[in-house]
């Protein structure tokens, strides 16, 4: 009848949620990897960088303008030296200087095209290119340690919620022990062959039991949040594996090697490294100049003839022959550019960006060291909850047998209820030590892999 209990009150709990379903770790795991906010995010960043890439490739090839004008003003002209200054507007007018201000105005157009091409720039458009395939890694490793830290955050998660349910499960059977020597006091009571208090302390008993249920109950609400929020789905109530309540990983669990080409995160701060190295290369080559191919085509239409410096009425208002062209001009040359100062000014930005590297290396060095305290740490948690999980069949076996031996003199009137209840105490902590150890087990592991960085040493155990 114990065990018939057990199992009933198991399926009602669960059936009971709304829109409850049983879920594996590697669901849950395949779902969060693709809800998961950071992760959608990091995934986005990745795409971005890939196309500056693209990007940083196509700034190699030559600028090609094409411009039209076309005009309606005077052609005044006036000696004097010009200066278009500093982000300022000018405008230029070609006509004969005359001894006096007209009016004259007629049409005029003006076609351009202009092509330039910095060939070579002594290494500044290669290492651009280098830098940006060094971001593309860099966010690469970003995004795979991200994911790698989100495959951690879930399979804990979902043991969390394992244990809270099974520890749901233990505070019903205790509360069903409760209820049942409950009946048999209330029984004795009124058949004169116990005392009234017997009735009383086991009513207590059993509503201390009632509070464990209700705050293991909430438990389970809670961690099942937590899952909820790490897989990035709508709230929904979720069952787990109990597969993970029956055995414990056996091929991975003393597997002690930590790789640098292994683990995601050190990878990530490695790309970092990386990056800012690169970035001093590309500051140092701002110390050379950039040679440049350009060539122009130019062609010119003015309702102005070419006489009109001499017959100041020889001029046409027509907009058709301002715009039509009649000259036209090309050149084409070859110019270096050379700014002496830009090494004095980029020498203390390359030298920053070297104390940014050897700053990155230090956080390299201290994740470094930590990933290896944790694996250290890792193993005792295993080797401790290894022997707990040795224990606990022990403990629980030898509390069941003192809490019938305790319950059957109980009912014969051979003990007192509180030597009853204490058994049952420690029957109720047995078990709840029974459902944490082999989960224990499965966390210690989970760290070990954590700090390893292969997730597939985790996966392989499923």
């Amino acid at each position: 009848m114990y065990i018939k209990n057990k199992y009933l009150f198991f399926f009602l709990f669960f059936a009971s949620i709304n829109y409850s379903q049983t879920l594996s770790l590697k669901e849950a795991i395949k779902i969060g990897l693709e809800n998961y906010g950071s992760i959608k995010a990091k995934n986005n960043y990745a795409k971005a960088a890939k196309e500056n890439l693209g990007q940083s490739h196509r700034d190699y090839l030559p600028n090609f303008n094409l411009s039209a004008q076309q005009d309606y003003g005077t052609i005044n002209g006036q000696n004097g030296v010009l200066y278009g200054g500093y982000n300022s507007l000018t405008a230029s007018t070609s006509g004969p200087t005359l001894p006096q201000q007209n009016w004259n105005s007629a049409f005029g157009a003006l076609y351009l095209v202009n092509t330039n091409w910095d060939f070579f720039t002594f290494g500044k458009t290669q290492e651009k290119i280098n830098l940006a395939k060094v971001d593309v890694q860099k966010n690469e490793n970003d995004l795979k340690q991200e994911q790698f830290q989100q495959e951690i955050r879930i399979s804990s998660a979902y043991f969390n919620l394992l244990a809270s349910q099974r520890l749901l499960i233990s505070q019903q059977n205790n509360l069903n022990r409760t209820e049942v020597f409950k009946r048999t006091a209330v029984a004795r009571v009124k058949n004169g062959l116990l005392a009234g208090v017997d009735s009383t302390l086991a009513s207590a008993e059993v509503s201390r039991a009632k509070i464990a249920l209700n705050l293991a109950k909430n438990l389970v609400k809670e961690q099942n949040n937590k899952l909820v929020d790490l897989m990035g789905v709508a709230p929904h109530d979720f069952i787990t594996d109990t597969v993970f309540a029956k055995k414990i990983p056996k091929n991975g669990l003393f597997n002690n090697s930590i790789k640098d080409s292994l683990h995601p995160l050190l990878q990530f701060y490695r790309a970092k490294i990386d990056y800012s190295d690169q970035q001093v290369k590309l500051y140092k080559r701002f110390y050379y100049p950039t040679m440049s191919l350009f060539g122009v085509l130019q062609t010119r239409a003015s309702g102005f003839n070419s006489n009109y410096a001499s017959d100041l009425n020889s001029f046409n208002r027509n907009y058709w022959d301002g715009i039509n062209p009649n000259r036209s001009n090309y050149l084409v040359g070859i110019g270096i550019t050379w700014n002496l100062v830009t090494p004095f000014k980029m020498s203390k930005q390359v030298s920053a960006q070297r104390f940014i590297s050897q700053g990155l290396q230090e956080e390299y060095n201290q994740v470094e060291r930590e990933l290896k305290s944790q694996l250290n740490l890792a193993d005792d948690k295993i080797k401790v909850a290894l022997d707990n999980y040795a224990e606990a069949p022990i403990q629980v076996n030898a509390a069941n047998q003192a809490y019938l031996q305790k319950s059957t003199l109980y009912k014969n009137g051979l003990t007192t209820l509180t030597d009853l209840t204490q058994t049952l105490y420690v029957l109720n902590r047995a078990e709840i030590d029974r459902d944490i150890v082999t989960n224990n087990v499965w966390q210690s592991f989970l760290q070990k892999v954590a700090a390893s960085g292969d997730f597939d040493l985790f996966m392989n155990e499923l």
